[in-house]
């Protein structure tokens, strides 16, 4: 009905009926004062015409508007309530912190790290940790759930749920930036089943490359480029400003926060100038042959 906003949730139902049900009470409002203020202008004043009655202004300027705001009230406290429950305690814990302009997704459990995808399971309560390492950010999937802000200084809980396996786009809702607008995330429901073997997946290694390209491209990416400096893989560390874990970047949908499709042309693209695909973003053009770049694409596109 709504397309990006059609609720695929228990949250994000609750936001629409409460929507709908404004909207219903707007409508019928604007409907009831737009006949009287027909009826007044169209009304004949004589002289010998007795004071009018004050039930109408009693009725239409304290009775209904009383109606309407209480049945909003009641109803967006219900909404809060349904919307702010919290999760079980054995439920799914993924900590998500927002960067300009990415995001960070972490299964601490499972020792997995990801960027700019949540998956979870469908069919369950998943609590999502939000904190931010610059700026405010503002996590929002708007067919499961609404949106809660990323603090610098703390950490948010948001509770989602899908009802069934699908993708469901997000993005940042609190202005952080010039690339902003390109700050996406998707969350990713799968059968339970597959989620575990997703999982597990995600916790192996970086895979070795078999070809002679790909494995130039790992000595490239692993020491004689200035890739980790920022990036990290298989679980290392490094000490400059955050970007996006490598180990399984090829299985991702999309590159840059949902900048670009995850192909190997929209790579190529990526990997030749990020300052022209997504201007501010912190990574800048590799200083590299052409050669070495078509290296760098080739193992990046092996690591499943």
């Amino acid at each position: 009905m709504w397309g990006s906003l059609d609720p695929r949730g228990p949250a994000a139902r609750s936001i629409d009926d409460l929507w709908v049900l404004m909207l219903v009470l707007g409508i019928v409002a604007f409907a009831i004062f737009a006949v009287l203020l027909v009826v007044g202008i169209r009304r004949r004043a004589t002289l010998d015409e007795e004071r009018p009655s004050n039930r109408l202004i009693v009725w239409g300027g304290i009775v209904l508007p009383v109606v309407v705001v209480g049945a909003v009230l009641v109803a967006t406290l219900d909404t809060m309530a349904t919307t702010a429950a919290e999760a079980p305690e054995d439920a799914l814990t993924v900590e998500v912190t927002g960067h300009q302009f990415w995001w960070e997704v972490r299964y601490p459990d499972a020792d997995v790290v990801t960027a700019n995808e949540v998956h979870i399971p469908a069919g369950e309560q998943v609590a999502i940790e939000l904190t931010s390492s610059d700026v405010v950010h503002s996590f929002w999937i708007p067919q499961l759930t609404g949106k809660l802000d990323a603090l610098p200084d703390g950490t948010h809980t948001l509770v989602i749920e899908a009802d069934e396996p699908g993708e469901y786009r997000g993005t940042c809702a609190e202005f952080c930036g010039i690339q902003h607008a390109n700050m996406g995330v998707l969350v990713i429901a799968h059968d339970p089943a597959d989620f575990d073997a997703w999982l597990a997946a995600q916790a192996e290694p970086a895979v070795e490359p078999e070809d002679e390209l790909a494995m130039q491209g790992r000595d490239l990416v692993a020491g004689a480029s200035t890739c980790m400096e920022c990036h990290t893989m298989n679980g290392s560390t490094n000490d400059g400003p955050p970007a996006p874990d490598l180990t399984h970047f090829a299985s991702r949908r999309t590159i840059a926060a949902r900048t670009l499709p995850n192909t190997p042309e929209a790579l190529a693209r990526w990997l030749d100038d990020p300052q022209h695909v997504k201007p501010g973003a912190l990574m800048e053009a590799p200083n590299m042959t052409d050669a070495e770049l078509e290296a760098v694409h080739a193992y990046l596109e092996s690591l499943e």
